[in-house]
């Protein structure tokens, strides 16, 4: 997965522009997407309220560069477990799972930003064709590991990630407190019950 620079660096780089994307996902994994603004952001970096409006035009502008990251590492990193997981179509499609609980409890940035309804308003090329190659790819794991229609490729991927997306917010949740859970051991809790989703 390609590494994404840190807040502070990009900023001290004279790269304001990534140093608010990268602090975005910072703000993100602390305050979730309720929480969000340019404002906080600026705040973060400590530089003014109106210097991110050089680079966005506004939260929705912001979110959207950020929602195009998540995509694309998301992506990423789906493809890299499903890679790690081997040739079983059944295995690969769950290993998604795992690899989504994995990349939110570290960025904070779910499907719920990713996609986030605000965005349909946002014309962005980039955040649209990592967004539609994410879907692609988890269709694809979905379609491979026994789906015999595009609609049940669909309400399988939709399964997967209802799986995936319910184990990360109860672990932000604190709901595994008591287990002293990690985010690897409730990613492995996240395929091992999307497994049981694959047809057969």
């Amino acid at each position: 997965m390609e590494a994404r620079v840190s807040a502070q660096r990009a900023y001290h780089h004279g790269d304001l522009r990534a140093a608010l994307i990268a602090a975005s996902f910072d703000l993100l994994a602390e305050a979730g997407l309720q929480r969000f603004s340019v404002a906080a952001v600026a705040r973060r970096l400590q530089v003014s309220s109106a210097a991110p409006y050089r680079h966005f035009p506004g939260r929705g502008h912001l979110l959207s560069a950020v929602s195009a990251v998540a995509a694309r590492e998301l992506g990423a990193a789906i493809t890299a477990a499903a890679e790690a997981a081997g040739p079983d179509p059944s295995d690969r499609l769950p290993a998604a799972a795992g690899a989504y609980v994995r990349y939110v409890a570290r960025t904070g940035a779910g499907l719920p930003v990713i996609y986030a309804a605000e965005l349909y308003q946002v014309e962005d090329d980039a955040r649209r064709e990592h967004t539609r190659a994410l879907m692609t790819t988890m269709l694809d794991l979905a379609t491979a590991g026994g789906a015999r229609s595009h609609r049940e490729a669909v309400l399988l991927v939709e399964a997967t990630i209802a799986v995936a997306h319910g184990y990360t917010s109860l672990l932000a949740d604190g709901f595994f407190a008591r287990n002293a859970g990690t985010a690897d051991d409730i990613a492995a809790r996240a395929v091992e019950a999307a497994r049981a989703l694959i047809p057969g």
